[in-house]
């Protein structure tokens, strides 16, 4: 049996990169699955456009979604808004806007979809970053969004126990994604910045989009009902020496 047959998720950022590799093998391995992005053009059960900014954008998705496919029972939050730049040389609306997207848009719709989860519990699985857990000058807004996001993660952990709800994190360090091929041409140098980038990796490469996907199928599945409150880092080694 597929190992998530009879699930219904709701997948952010599914427009590409990560979390759109997660609404493929969701669906490979048996899920009804409503990706969500601001972008179209994307394939999953149930297309849904929504801005993580909007309480009320994401009731009517939600709505839409529960009358077309069902009920979530699985949801991920994939999207991700990010900035370059230190702590000096971003604007405060900048990381108004990042924590509005990354962390608070988590709270929205924790808030949404937990009361739909209720009857039968579920799984949420968040994507963070490995920077959360670093000093990170190029990405000062966006690493302190993540360190807040993995944060609510553990606390939202114990709030949701008693509803058999459970809610991890995964904390990719240079996944090979559109986003991540964007920056290095941003660069002046891309083949460089992408050696250099390779680099920081003890394993010797960029991570795949599909090997978090597996993670976070792992997490959501059934096989990880003991699970919760718990950071994933899928890093290639990075972490251990952030080179």
């Amino acid at each position: 049996m597929k190992q998530l047959s009879g699930h219904v998720a709701l997948v952010t950022g599914a427009a590409s990169g990560i979390g759109a590799a997660i609404v493929r093998r969701f669906q490979d391995e048996g899920a009804r699955v409503a990706g969500m992005d601001v972008s179209s053009g994307f394939a999953s059960d149930l297309n849904l456009s929504a801005d993580l900014r909007s309480t009320e954008a994401l009731e009517n998705a939600l709505k839409q979604m529960v009358s077309s496919i069902g009920a979530p029972t699985i949801l991920v939050h994939a999207a991700a808004a990010s900035f370059p730049g230190g702590v000096l040389d971003t604007h405060p609306s900048t990381f108004l806007d990042l924590y509005d997207v990354n962390v608070v848009g988590a709270a929205r719709l924790l808030q949404l979809c937990a009361p739909q989860m209720t009857e039968r519990g579920g799984s949420v699985v968040v994507l963070s970053s490995i920077n959360a857990g670093f000093a990170t000058p190029s990405l000062a807004a966006y690493a302190a969004t993540k360190a807040a996001l993995n944060n609510l993660v553990q606390t939202a952990a114990l709030e949701l126990a008693p509803r058999n709800i459970r809610i991890n994190a995964i904390a990719p360090a240079s996944i090979d994604t559109p986003a991540l091929r964007a920056s290095f041409a941003r660069s002046g140098d891309a083949e460089d910045a992408r050696v250099r980038n390779i680099g920081r990796h003890p394993l010797g490469r960029l991570g795949t989009a599909e090997e978090v996907a597996d993670l976070a199928l792992f997490l959501a599945s059934d096989r990880a009902q003991w699970i919760t409150g718990s950071v994933y880092a899928i890093d290639g080694g990075a972490g251990v020496t952030r080179r």
